[in-house]
């Protein structure tokens, strides 16, 4: 047997733990023990002389070597699932896939990247719905719904980490460098009535007791991330909705980001194998995402 034929029977393993973000949620999926998957990895990680996870208290992380790899065997996985729809006569071009995802969320992180999906996977069709919060996966007729995940799991759902959210303060560049001086503690602060909370709970979890000059709400974040761009005030903006901004630089966030303790999810119904379409934008989707995940909060 090649070396690489050795590295076949744990990759299963190893993906399930790299998508999920834990050994025994991976291990609950296929069926295995959580020794069983513990095992697999460290032979893999023993056969490539490197570390692929960072083991934390409840969940691991990829490692550089571990993000590399995680690429290669999804591509992989999707070239099998092509394969299998194919060789089944189940790889119909004419199946629509049906995503719900978050309003802020689709218009700031989702649909900035669909063109590039388009490119990658000329032969997926998707429908793409707006909504928050809970979501019934069978009444709406939906495949796969994009949610941050701050209500209760529903029992009908299968859940897939996407990314934990990260949260801080943002503002243009200019309005930090001019009129805030670099001192939060005079800026208007810029609310968002879909979350009302956000400043404070970013306060609490920061450690950082900071008052107003002013505030100002608005009724969804697109508009106060609107506003910050504008030099309106500062507002809290969570990751994935000022990713594109930060890397262009048209905001900062001068005091770095701090996790809110609530995850991004991929909802599918239980009733629905993860194959063919539905896997392939759920893999990219993770991919999407990993920029995230290895965002510097400092």
């Amino acid at each position: 047997m090649s070396d690489r034929r050795r590295l076949l029977p744990g990759l299963p393993a190893f993906e399930a733990a790299a998508r999920l973000n834990n050994f025994t949620r991976a291990a609950e999926e296929l069926h295995l023990t959580h020794g069983a998957i513990s095992r697999a990895i460290a032979q893999l990680e023993e056969h490539l002389g490197t570390t692929l996870f960072v083991r934390h208290a409840r969940r691991v992380s990829l490692t550089p070597a571990g993000y590399r790899l995680m690429e290669a065997t999804r591509n992989a996985f999707a070239e099998l699932d092509r394969a299998v729809e194919e060789t089944s006569g189940n790889g119909s071009l004419d199946q629509v896939l049906h995503i719900s995802c978050e309003p802020s969320l689709s218009m700031r992180w989702l649909m900035p990247r669909l063109g590039r999906l388009r490119q990658s996977h000329p032969e997926l069709q998707i429908e793409l719905s707006t909504a928050g919060g809970p979501i019934d996966l069978d009444a709406t007729g939906c495949d796969l719904a994009i949610r941050r995940l701050d209500f209760a799991t529903p029992k009908d759902a299968a859940i897939e980490m996407l990314c934990p959210e990260l949260a801080g303060p943002v503002c243009h560049p200019e309005c930090w460098n001019g009129v805030l001086g670099q001192d939060l503690s005079r800026a208007r602060w810029l609310h968002t009535r879909t979350r009302p909370s956000a400043w404070s709970d970013w306060c609490t979890a920061a450690n950082k007791p900071y008052c107003p000059a002013g505030e100002q709400s608005f009724d969804h974040f697109y508009f106060t991330l609107q506003a910050a761009l504008d030099q309106l005030g500062t507002a809290i903006g969570p990751l994935p909705l000022v990713y594109d901004d930060l890397q262009a630089g048209r905001l900062i966030a001068p005091l770095g980001m701090s996790q809110t303790g609530v995850d991004y999810v991929l909802l599918t119904p239980r009733r629905q194998d993860q194959v063919g379409q539905t896997r392939r934008i759920m893999d990219w989707l993770s991919t999407q995402a990993s920029p995230l995940e290895q965002f510097d909060t400092v």
